[in-house]
């Protein structure tokens, strides 16, 4: 067999593939191999996924074919591990089957007898309970998770170990998902490989983080350091034969960091993009940036992206920096552009095996006073880890917790199952909750509350906006629900047969708001609407007929998609056993 061996690995692709593969098939997943791209000399990217459940998917890069492949199972068998294709998702019914909804060794804090502001002991530690919760505002019942919360077992806590002395924390798995998302996950041929993984795209972030928000400069890598790395010249100059600009940069900040940066400039529409890499090879960071700036786009889709600016409240707007997460396709500032470097050029390179770059990376970020916490899984064959570095690796500011957790629809899950016979008290504690919090209007209801929608359905097309109308109605609030409809309609979302359904009702609510009588313009309503919508927007409109089209929901599997998600879940849990425990209750904070 060929053996194509690539800096920062401890084994032959084609060995990785092939043991990756191994495992997920293993697991009774079918893996497909969708879109590959090679946009350019040296850059590919491929999207793999499941045949059975799309839910379970990867994206890989790489300078190789090869490359990229082994980096989406890799990518794959990470986020298997650690649940995280799973972690937006409902997942309570799994709990009868098997005991646990995450991990085998998870642990739950039973809140249903305990004070609201009382604290576990065992939960979390003062360097994370101080990150996370400075202020001492948090209660356990808003720590529950989305997947699970609403089991009745209360808050469910994941050990990790804390690098600084091997000590076990018990970490939320609702700061976990609402802080850190998949930032901080690693695969890899051994526990060194994986950990420099993880760690490198922490730095990546991190810094990349800091570059933009506080618009630093950065050195350009000269000419003569690029000459040693072809294979990034030839990309680069593919791009730019196709119009593009480019600028490898420096990402260091002085050669203390591992991070490498491409700028990409259209001059066709003013746009730039900016694509980091990491990792304590010079080359790998930055064949990583290169390969970033092209995963999953081909040369046509290399344009939309935003002008620089010099407004830095806009470049520092959290949803901005979200979106370099994501994509990379937020709006930098002109620093980055800039010709006069804050930083001078470092011909950085640590040549070293990967335990000893490993431990550099803890090193470095113990330096910059950050603690490391590590989950490791070996239970489907082959080594993933999931890093935490509190302050540094997390996606979202603390705060979310309070403001905007993603646990909002936990509490109203059963209500969601049963719409029409969920009674007026329930109905009003679900609108006042999209109130409060300022729930997207937009955002699907099914997505918000953790469900698969199946296509084409009711409840797959049906949005906030419009569920807040059906409770507006149902709770006899006609006023509401006439502001409320003018603004769907307003919005681009709706179908044809939508929009034509939703304006019979907004006539028919504006002569019963006006306290009108119907029968006396029923003639010309049935002339522009028609008999029957007629008839269907006057019984929507008098709570006579309530939550059309949106029937009762199975909280076992609540749609045919969603039962298959539930199916692919647990294939990853079949054959373990939980080794957690109900925590008994800890001394109040």
């Amino acid at each position: 067999m060929t053996q194509t061996w690539i800096p920062g690995k401890d084994e032959a692709l084609e060995a990785s593939i092939d043991r990756l593969h191994h495992c997920v098939s293993e697991l009774g997943f079918h893996i497909e191999e969708g879109r590959w791209l090679n946009p350019a000399p040296h850059v590919w990217s491929v999207h793999i996924r499941d045949r059975e459940c799309p839910q379970v998917f990867a994206n890989g890069k790489g300078s190789t074919h090869q490359a990229a492949l082994a980096s989406a199972y890799g990518e794959l068998l990470e986020r298997l591990s650690t649940r995280y294709l799973w972690a937006d998702f409902y997942l309570t019914p799994v709990l009868k089957r098997f005991g646990f909804i995450h991990q085998s060794d998870e642990i739950w804090f039973d809140t249903s007898q305990r004070d609201e502001h009382a604290w576990p002991e065992a939960l979390l530690d003062d360097h994370t309970l101080n990150h996370f919760d400075p202020e001492r505002e948090l209660t356990l019942g808003e720590l529950q998770d989305l997947n699970g919360g609403d089991s009745g077992h209360g808050v469910c806590a994941l050990p990790y170990s804390r690098i600084s002395d091997g000590r076990q924390v018990l970490i939320p798995v609702n700061i976990i998902g609402n802080l850190f998302v998949s930032n901080g996950m690693s695969a890899g041929n051994n526990r060194d490989e994986a950990l420099v993984q993880g760690l490198s795209e922490i730095f990546e972030r991190g810094i990349k983080n800091r570059i933009i928000s506080d618009a630093i400069t950065l050195p350009e890598v000269p000419a003569s350091v690029l000459e040693r790395y072809p294979g990034i010249q030839a990309g680069m100059s593919a791009l730019e034969a196709a119009g593009f600009t480019l600028r490898a940069l420096d990402g260091s900040l002085g050669g203390r960091y591992p991070v490498m940066c491409i700028v990409l400039q259209n001059p066709a529409d003013g746009g730039v993009y900016a694509s980091f890499g990491a990792h304590p090879r010079f080359g790998v960071a930055l064949e990583r940036a290169m390969t970033e700036l092209l995963q999953g786009r081909a040369l046509d889709e290399l344009e939309g992206f935003p002008a620089p600016t010099t407004d830095m409240d806009l470049v520092n707007e959290p949803y901005n920096l979200e979106l370099h997460f994501i994509d990379s396709s937020g709006y930098v500032s002109w620093a980055l552009l800039g010709d006069r470097p804050d930083v001078a050029f470092h011909d950085w390179d640590d040549p070293r095996d990967n335990a000893a770059t490993k431990q550099a990376l803890i090193d470095l970020l113990a330096e910059d006073g950050h603690e490391v916490y590590v989950a490791e899984h070996t239970a489907l064959g082959a080594y993933a880890c999931r890093i935490l570095v509190p302050g540094f690796s997390e996606v979202y500011p603390a705060d979310e917790l309070k403001w905007h957790n993603n646990n909002q629809a936990l509490s109203h899950r059963a209500t969601l199952f049963n719409l029409p016979s969920a009674g007026h008290h329930a109905w009003q504690q679900l609108l006042e909750t999209l109130e409060h919090h300022g729930v997207n209007e937009q955002l699907r209801v099914l997505e918000w509350a953790g469900i698969v929608g199946d296509p084409g359905t009711s409840w797959a097309r049906l949005r906030i906006g419009e569920l807040k109308l059906w409770l507006m109605l149902a709770l006899e609030d006609t006023e509401g629900a006439m502001a409320q409809l003018s603004m769907i309609l307003g919005s681009g979302h709706l179908s044809l047969d939508e929009r034509t359904r939703l304006r019979a009702l907004e006539d028919v609510l504006s002569l019963l708001n006006a306290d009108a009588d119907l029968e006396e313009f029923r003639r010309a309503l049935n002339v522009y609407h028609g008999e029957a919508l007629v008839e269907e927007a006057e019984e929507l409109a008098q709570a006579q007929v309530l939550f059309p089209s949106l029937p009762a929901l199975d909280p076992r599997s609540p749609t045919v998609a969603h039962g298959r998600l539930l199916e692919a879940y647990e294939k990853v849990l079949h054959g373990q056993r939980w080794s957690g425990r109900i925590h008994p209750a800890g001394r109040p904070s």
